[in-house]
């Protein structure tokens, strides 16, 4: 496999030198742009293809270090993994119930959608698997994940305190039907429990209070597995897995990842004259409350043309400079857009107003506490906000004096987000280190250059 880092490299919980970066006010952010290949569904390919019998091959995979740390956890299970040219990956599978038991440890970097997911492959198998991670994936909570694989039978040997990593996770050939609620709305804890009951000889259930988002789901039917999934209450679902499917390798066309178009999208908003065509984001309802709530704000964003990607809706979109006003974003949205917190915030700082987004408990076991985060890069922007709870309200005026230097926490969102705020910002923004933007978007900085932004190394 070419590209993919070692399933455990020696820097596995350091951290290079700090790569500072600063954004200034720009010109016009305009052209054609397509985001890479989603995260979500780029884990959840390679996954798949680990667990289904024969050759899968994958188009527009992204190639950030999240996935490609779940495709070296892929090989050390059993599958040949193999890069064949820029986004094109093909997996040889190693076959459901036929796990091999990793040789070292599993190094997921700051991969947490890759960690939890394939806790629940591992708790499904009779293997023992050590997962791992960088600084920041050490401080993530993982035992929403591991309470329900111990009721099919996993067992923990052993694991950092609260729960996280390094955890040593001894999975079982035989996992116990259960029928399991969501204490959270949580895609990785709901794809966790499914991955693992695939290996079960009955029937899993995941009840979900509030719908997350399921590309899970979908990929399982399309790789063959039984699985219905139906309304439960007035915002949730009810997702029934049957046991042991015979998963068949398939094509895969991984879509355009609507968490990282998100920040050409804001970009394009809130600097003056832009003219941006976003190719192929993802129309998954359980995607786009990002889209929702910048349409509630006034802005300019037309569906150009929508189709089927890689079994997912998607559309081309024409974003235009748009005069925006704050308004408050429901706490049942947020499992749309969990991700695309922070550079909303931007938004919202930009706009005419007060807005106020609900029930951000979440963002507070991501990469980083992202809640505070946000808020303290707000501060360094000049924008008054507060925190109420678990809500952040956010008072725009219409523009934003910036100056300020963000500490990302090594977190790739916030990193992107104050940089976007820095193009459209009265005074440059820096971030203190850029270096982890990799994870999700390596062609960051010059794709945005490319369409008008203005990037600056910056080291005071």
């Amino acid at each position: 496999m070419q590209n993919a880092p070692a399933a455990s490299p020696p820097t596995a919980h350091g951290h290079g030198p700090a790569q500072p970066l600063s954004a200034r006010r720009s010109g016009p952010i305009s052209g054609r742009m397509r985001a890479p290949g989603d995260k979500s569904i780029s884990h959840r390919a390679l996954i798949m293809g680990l667990l289904a019998t024969g050759r899968t091959h994958i188009e527009g995979l992204l190639e950030g270090d999240d996935v490609l740390r779940t495709a070296a956890a892929a090989r050390a299970f059993g599958a040949h993994v193999e890069r064949l040219g820029p986004g094109r990956w093909q997996v040889d599978g190693a076959g459901l119930g036929t796990l091999l038991q990793p040789l070292e440890p599993l190094d997921f970097g700051n991969a947490g959608t890759g960690t939890r997911l394939l806790m629940g492959v591992a708790g499904g198998h009779g293997l023992t698997a050590t997962f791992d991670g960088d600084a920041s994936l050490r401080k993530r909570p993982m035992r929403r994940i591991i309470d329900p694989l111990i009721l099919m039978g996993a067992e923990v040997l052993s694991e950092a305190e609260g729960g996280r990593c390094p955890v040593v996770l001894r999975g079982t050939p035989d996992p116990a039907p259960i029928e399991y609620r969501t204490p959270v709305p949580s895609a990785q804890l709901k794809s966790a429990i499914l991955l693992a009951g695939l290996n079960s000889p009955g029937r899993t259930t995941v009840i979900e209070t509030e719908a997350s988002r399921d590309h899970t789901e979908k990929m399982l039917a399309f790789f063959g597995a039984r699985i219905t999934v139906t309304p439960d209450g007035e915002h949730g679902r009810k997702i029934v897995l049957e046991g042991r499917p015979n998963l068949r390798a398939r094509d895969v066309v991984v879509p355009a990842d609507p968490s990282s178009a998100a920040f050409a999208l804001v970009a394009a908003l809130i600097v003056p004259g832009s003219d941006l065509v976003i190719e192929g984001m993802i129309m998954n309802p359980l995607r786009i409350g990002l889209l929702t709530t910048l349409l509630e704000m006034g802005a300019d964003i037309t569906e150009i043309e929508r189709r089927i990607e890689g079994g997912e809706d998607v559309a081309d979109l024409q974003v235009r400079t748009s005069r925006l006003r704050g308004v408050d974003v429901p706490a049942a949205r947020a499992p749309a857009m969990i991700d695309e917190y922070p550079v909303l915030a931007v938004a919202a700082a930009f706009a005419e107003g007060e807005t106020r987004m609900r029930g951000l408990s979440e963002l507070r076991v991501k990469e980083s506490d992202r809640l505070a985060a946000v808020a303290a890069g707000l501060d360094a922007a000049g924008v008054t906000n507060r925190i109420e709870g678990d809500d952040l309200i956010v008072t725009g005026s219409g523009k934003v004096a910036g100056g300020g230097k963000v500490a990302t926490h090594l977190d790739h969102r916030i990193a992107m987000s104050f940089l976007v705020m820095g193009l459209a910002s009265q005074a440059p923004m820096t971030i203190d280190d850029s270096s982890m933007i990799a994870t999700s978007f390596p062609t960051f900085q010059p794709e945005m250059a490319r369409l008008g932004a203005a990037f600056s190394g910056d080291a005071s």
